[in-house]
């Protein structure tokens, strides 16, 4: 049998969780799908499943050759696509993963305009702010915000959004408004942890840089949820203008620190180590760029 073939459906097993669905996906059966395995096992010298009656579960050895497969597989789909020239117009399945926020306003709009622009395409998209694993989950394109602590991912700068310090009136009267970087220690912040740095708010002045560490009642690895926060009087938040632009205009959230320049929030599209991106990737890449620079710091629609 094939070993391409066999490692295939090896990937498609383990990640199933079982050789009747392994063999579903690969349009095969079950006992076909079974002879694959013992083909590779047999060539391997070694099990790659503990199975019993109710599970199937990889060995260690299992778990490395599972990692391998996926890579040189991937590698194969890449070699295949430039030999080939599938590069020519997006089509298939492009895979999103963005955080919540931004993915649910901006890159949604941007995807809906570029869906129409290419009817062969379709796109998964996964909301979700916690790091991702592109190759195991199959992400073609992750957004990111804020620095990256990865520096094995290729990553592409697409845009870049002002941020603001604000609180509900409620807030500010009670507590009073903060006029210098340092009165923030009195102050509860609501902290985004999704993006990076965490904890540490950064102001710059006429005297220079000064780096406070904020802390407050309540934090969120989602934006909206310190939003929400800060416009019921639960503390200052530190956000980008396309999440509270709109409470701005309607005064629920006011600036504060006004005097004081804030780092800008950079946008990231994240992707894996390819020398050869696909049509799908690389047109998507140059229209969520182009589509994003105007928008980012202006309120999102309601």
């Amino acid at each position: 049998m094939d070993k391409l073939t066999g490692m295939s459906v090896f990937v498609r097993v383990a990640k199933a969780g079982s050789f009747a669905a392994g063999a579903s996906e690969m349009g095969i059966s079950r006992a076909m799908a079974t002879k694959h395995i013992m083909q590779l096992e047999g060539s391997l010298g070694t099990r790659l499943f503990n199975r019993t009656t109710r599970s199937l579960n990889l060995t260690d050895v299992g778990a490395s050759y599972l990692e391998r497969c996926q890579q040189v597989l991937l590698d194969i789909d890449e070699m295949e696509a430039a030999v080939t020239h599938l590069q020519t117009e997006p089509r298939g399945v492009l895979k999103i993963s963005a955080p919540p926020v931004i993915g649910a306003t901006h890159i949604t709009r941007a995807v809906a305009e570029f869906l129409k622009l290419h009817p062969d395409l379709k796109v998964d998209m996964i909301l979700q702010s916690s790091p991702i694993d592109l190759i195991d989950e199959g992400i073609d394109i992750a957004i990111y915000l804020g620095d990256l602590d990865d520096t094995s991912m290729v990553a592409r700068k697409l845009a870049s959004s002002s941020m603001v310090v604000c609180g509900s009136p409620d807030y500010l009267a009670r507590h009073g408004i903060p006029y210098t970087p340092e009165d923030l220690y009195n102050h509860s912040c609501l902290i985004n942890w999704a993006s990076s740095p965490r904890s540490k708010w950064k102001f710059k002045g006429k005297s220079g840089y000064t780096t406070i560490n904020v802390s407050g009642r309540m934090q969120s690895n989602v934006a909206d949820a310190n939003r929400i926060a800060a416009v019921n009087g639960l503390g200052l938040v530190m956000l980008a203008t396309y999440v509270v632009g709109r409470d701005i205009e309607k005064g629920k959230l006011i600036p504060v620190l006004e005097n004081y320049t804030l780092p800008p929030l950079d946008i990231h599209a994240v992707y894996p180590h390819r020398k050869y991106l696909s049509a799908k990737v690389r047109r998507f890449l140059d229209f969520l760029q182009v589509w994003l620079q105007p928008r980012v710091n202006m309120p999102r629609p309601e």
